[in-house]
């Protein structure tokens, strides 16, 4: 989404910065410097030297017209008769008898003491005393910076947007049309108050913008000071963050007494999590400092001091971590929850993206959106810009679907490990491996479908089977999990069909099935023998809080737990044996064409399923396989 370009406003009690007498230090150091050097490379008069022997020899002869004689420097200086000039030196002392015969030969004879220019006298003695001053002053201008960076730490860091105000606007902000009437109600409510206030209406005081990372959250927030016409003042939490206990408490005052002066105004906090985690969870108790910043918050949002016209709006992506006195209404009245994009969403945002994108005719943005369920804004932005380098790395002029398709493949699955070689029996085993994924997905009632398969090593995979889902999914039913366990577990049992061995290339899909099995059981009730009963995981431990806290349930309990996990899983993996058993014919045929084209999309994976079923004969379990891998890791089909 752009993002214009704006010029932050002063912040509110802050010392401007003046630099103007360093510059008058500078100023008269080099004026100095020009006038020592003009005096050295002042032009000399076209005199000519003569010695003094000569020059007494030509006032004898009269040739000499002129004489005048320095009696400091003993310099003698003068004209000739035919009107050129000339210099010569005297001795110290000059001989009675020479100033005799120069009075009589050369009337015009003076002997000249000349005054020394005053200002030039001066430069000596100036000069080390200015640099003195200025280096004082340069001493003094330093002390005065450390002090006033001492003085003003408990001073707010926000950024104040008043006349000049980001460009950005709900317009910029593409989908989310819920989002933006809730927030476009406080930006009315700062424009036109006696519209609510007839009504006896109040606005809240504080909006909580929750959802996932790069969902938009701070885009709107932008968009809110384009739209509303009040100054707005932006900060992050971590801006009150200090090693000193107060200073944070100290710079939350000063925010709000400078929202206050601006009359009403829109304080936006990002990342509140940072200094809004629930009091009583540190080490230090009460006298901790980010306490002691949300206590000063919490008064100032809704304490006895009215700050009324003033509206805070706050992002977050950790809203369970928050005190609930943050949270209650008075302060954070109303949370605005920016969920992950929608199909409608993605499409919105993808053409906010590629305005500035050169694309092929066959770009079609609802199939790329389609294509992408689960991402967000961020992530959008990551694939349009991906495409765009794909299509110059391949010599393109416009950006085309294909480049979307290895933009998409780039963020989902991995970049592709060119230098990694995979020996025969490895490739048979890992297209095997793929196959027995994409042949129970194509099975399966309640799977997703198969979009891509590859035995590249992508990433850290030496292969990778891509499931894409029809339509957005909100919810999950336990017919869709138990087929998710079965997909994950069929590159396991593939292997031990055709090889009669299992492989480390399982360990991700073990893991992931473990996971998803004790969640079916601890969280969401999908045993018999656990009941209608939930127990959270662990989570992240906050010192303090949770550190002597393990589990909410019995050891008889979690035993329980750990058979029912057992039993989906060993249910599940009997259920995957048998659908590999009965469609041994399609995982042959899907692996055979692995090993020859390395990457088949979901069609034709499905046109191989279909072909197999198609075929009288189904192969039992242990007959021989269409694929031998020898000892020796040679292949033969």
């Amino acid at each position: 989404m752009p993002d214009r370009s704006r010029t932050p406003g002063r912040t509110p009690g802050a010392r401007p910065e003046a630099s103007w007498s360093r510059w008058v230090i500078w100023a008269i150091g080099l004026v100095i410097v020009a006038l020592l050097a003009l005096s050295f490379l002042m032009p000399t008069s076209d005199r000519a030297d003569l010695s003094y022997p000569d020059f007494m020899q030509r006032v004898s002869s009269g040739e000499v017209t002129k004489i005048r004689i320095n009696n400091d420097t003993s310099k003698v200086t003068g004209d000739l008769k035919d009107g050129k000039l000339f210099s010569s030196t005297a001795p110290a002392s000059i001989p009675d008898d020479d100033v005799q015969v120069m009075k009589g030969s050369v009337p015009d004879t003076k002997f000249v003491s000349p005054q020394t220019n005053f200002f030039v006298s001066l430069i000596p003695v100036l000069l080390p005393i200015m640099l003195l001053v200025g280096f004082f002053v340069w001493m003094n201008r330093r002390a005065q910076g450390q002090m006033g960076g001492i003085m003003s730490m408990g001073r707010s860091r926000a950024r104040t947007y008043s006349t000049e105000r980001p460009g950005t606007t709900f317009a910029d902000v593409a989908g989310y049309a819920g989002v933006k009437q809730e927030v476009r109600e406080v930006v009315d409510f700062l424009r036109f108050p006696d519209k609510f206030a007839s009504i006896g209406a109040r606005t809240p005081k504080g909006i909580l913008l929750v959802g996932p990372p790069g969902t938009g959250k701070t885009l709107i927030a932008r968009a809110v000071a384009g739209e509303a016409d009040v100054p707005f003042l932006s900060v992050t939490g971590s801006d009150f963050m200090e090693m000193f206990v107060g200073v944070g408490a100290s710079r939350v005052r000063d925010l709000f007494d400078s929202a206050r002066k601006l009359g009403r105004a829109i304080i936006f906090v990002d990342e509140i999590d940072s200094i809004g985690r629930k009091r009583g969870a540190g080490v230090g108790g009460g006298h901790d400092e980010r306490e002691q910043t949300l206590n000063q918050m919490l008064s100032e949002m809704d304490g006895f001091e009215a700050t009324e016209g003033i509206v805070m709006i706050a992002a977050t992506n950790r809203p369970d971590i928050l005190d609930p006195a943050l949270l209650r209404p008075g302060r954070f009245d109303r949370q605005v929850v920016v969920p992950l994009p929608e199909l409608d969403d993605r499409i919105e945002i993808l053409k906010v993206h590629v305005k500035s994108k050169r694309l092929g005719p066959d770009v079609d943005l609802n199939v790329v959106a389609r294509g992408t369920p689960g991402m967000s804004g961020a992530d959008l932005a990551n694939l349009v810009n991906e495409a765009a380098l794909f299509a110059v790395r391949g010599g393109d002029d416009a950006v085309r679907a294909v480049h979307f398709d290895m933009a998409r493949d780039r963020v989902l699955m991995g970049q592709r490990r060119e230098s990694l070689v995979l020996s025969e029996r490895e490739k048979a085993l890992t297209a095997y491996h793929e196959a027995g994924h994409a042949v129970c997905a194509s099975v399966l009632p309640h799977a997703d479908p198969v979009h891509k398969v590859t035995i590249l090593p992508i990433g850290m995979a030496l292969g990778v089977t891509q499931q894409l889902p029809a339509e957005d999914r909100h919810s999950y039913d336990q017919n869709y999990l138990e087929d998710r366990l079965v997909v994950a577990m069929g590159g396991r049992i593939a292997e031990e069909l055709v090889f009669g061995v299992v492989s480390t290339g399982a360990n991700n899909d073990l893991v992931t099935n473990t996971e998803l099995a004790r969640k079916m059981v601890r969280e969401w009730g999908m045993s018999t023998r656990i009941g209608p009963m939930a127990w959270g995981s662990q989570g992240m431990v906050f010192l303090g809080e949770d550190l002597m806290q393990t589990r909410d349930y019995s050891d008889e309990t979690a035993r329980v737990i750990d058979e029912e996990v057992e039993r989906i899983l060993r249910g599940q993996e009997e259920r995957c044996r048998k659908v590999l058993t009965e469609y041994r014919n399609a995982l042959d045929l899907v692996a055979r064409r692995l090993l020859e084209h390395e990457t088949i999309d979901g069609a034709e994976v499905a046109r191989l399923v279909a072909l197999s079923r198609e075929s009288s004969a189904t192969p039992r379990v242990g007959a021989p396989t269409p694929l031998t891998v020898s000892d020796e890791t040679s292949t033969e089909l």
